[in-house]
């Protein structure tokens, strides 16, 4: 079965359906920008992305800094959106709130 590429309209309305707070499309990218602690926390954030990554077959484009993880999703062997990057959002929302708990 083809997987569906998305267009902006539809990504927009997926990312409110999916519940998805503060994803946004971006540059050709569903992304969101977490703010950690510390480095230590950033790394502990970037490893459990690194893992539900792996176990979804999807990589990301992680941007990494001293306090700062920007997720950017994108199927890239598909050029767009694809429902494996909204599922992988769904999965790191599961995960990282509870890194990040503040």
């Amino acid at each position: 079965m083809e997987e569906r590429v998305y267009n902006t309209e539809e990504i927009e309305k997926l990312i409110l359906e999916r519940s998805l707070p503060g994803w946004v499309y971006k540059d050709g990218y569903l992304q969101k920008e977490f703010i950690t602690k510390n480095w230590k926390e950033t790394v502990f954030a970037f490893n459990a992305v690194a893992s539900l990554a792996e176990a979804h077959w999807h990589h990301p484009d992680v941007l990494v800094s001293y306090k700062r993880l920007v997720i950017k999703l994108r199927t890239h062997e598909k050029d767009g959106i694809t429902d494996r990057d909204f599922n992988l959002a769904q999965e790191i929302e599961k995960v990282l709130p509870s890194i990040l708990k503040r």
